[in-house]
């Protein structure tokens, strides 16, 4: 009897330790469950914060610069003030380059420009590029100063001879003027001007329109610029998308010759954005009428 005693008293020991062994793993898993649900939750804030605040780089001097990559075209909440801003624009005090060109491009200015064009006329820009011609009656009514920034530069021979650096076939992203650099890291002109008339709309971001690119900061455009080839492109004026910061490129002008120019340069999307063969704008020609 005392054996068989004995025998039950260790096994209710052994029952007891068991017992007590699967409660402790038991902790020890709700522990990790625990612990690991408390990570996630960490990892998916942190991931929340990263993809607001990516919002505000950009690539360009206009991620689109956007840019905006897509938006990359960029994708910056303008300032409070910038509405503003876009509504008083004005003009600058640097000096007008000859309404003929000049026989050397200008590169570097330094302020710009007083207002070289008569808002009553029409100015059109034709770029001259090795794949064709793409024509484009810029707008100065809406952007006057813009307009007058960009014939400016044109007829001081700043575009003559630059790369298209960027081109997306997804989105219909055309970007280029650099001179400097051939790329998006380009000083520009040595000045940046206001924004102008924002927001912009979806329809204002149609294949053939043409806008300033600049950096994630308001009133930043300098000298870069870039087409939509395609419909893709009205993402930029879609709050949905894009949020408070949709419609802040300026858009400019409008293709009225050249979009099938348009199409086969951003069809050279080598994957990377970049175009797989070389597109250079020999000239940009002011006309006025």
């Amino acid at each position: 009897m005392g054996t068989e005693k004995r025998e039950r008293q260790k096994a209710n020991r052994e029952a007891k330790l068991a017992a007590e062994a699967a409660a402790a793993a038991k902790q020890r898993r709700n522990r990790t469950i625990r612990n690991g649900l408390i990570l996630l939750v960490l990892i998916v804030g942190v991931m929340l914060v990263l993809s607001l605040t990516s919002c505000t780089k950009s690539d360009s001097e206009g991620s689109a610069n956007g840019y905006t990559k897509s938006g990359d075209v960029t994708t910056t909440v303008p300032s409070a003030d910038s509405g503003s801003a876009s509504t008083k624009a004005t003009y600058g005090t640097g000096a007008c380059a000859p309404a003929g060109g000049t026989d050397k491009p200008v590169l570097t200015f330094d302020a710009a420009p007083k207002k070289c064009i008569d808002p009553a006329k029409t100015y059109t820009a034709t770029f001259k590029t090795n794949l064709g011609d793409i024509t484009v009656p810029l707008d100065t009514k809406r952007t006057p100063v813009t307009t007058n920034n960009f014939v400016n530069l044109a007829r001081s021979g700043f575009y003559d001879g630059t790369k298209i650096f960027r081109t997306e076939a997804a989105s219909g992203i055309i970007q280029g003027g650099s001179p400097h650099t051939q790329d998006n890291s380009d000083p520009g002109p040595g000045y940046t001007i206001p924004d102008e008339s924002l927001p912009f709309t979806s329809a204002d971001y149609k294949p053939g329109s043409l806008s300033m690119a600049r950096t994630s900061a308001p009133n930043s455009a300098g000298g870069q610029f870039f087409f939509l080839s395609n419909e893709a492109g009205r993402y930029l004026g879609d709050a949905q998308q894009l949020g408070p910061s949709a419609g802040s490129y300026v858009v400019f002008g409008q293709t009225t010759k050249g979009l099938d120019v348009l199409e086969k340069i951003a069809a050279l999307d080598n994957g990377s954005s970049a175009p797989s063969s070389p597109v250079t704008i020999e000239k940009v020609t002011i006309t006025e009428s």
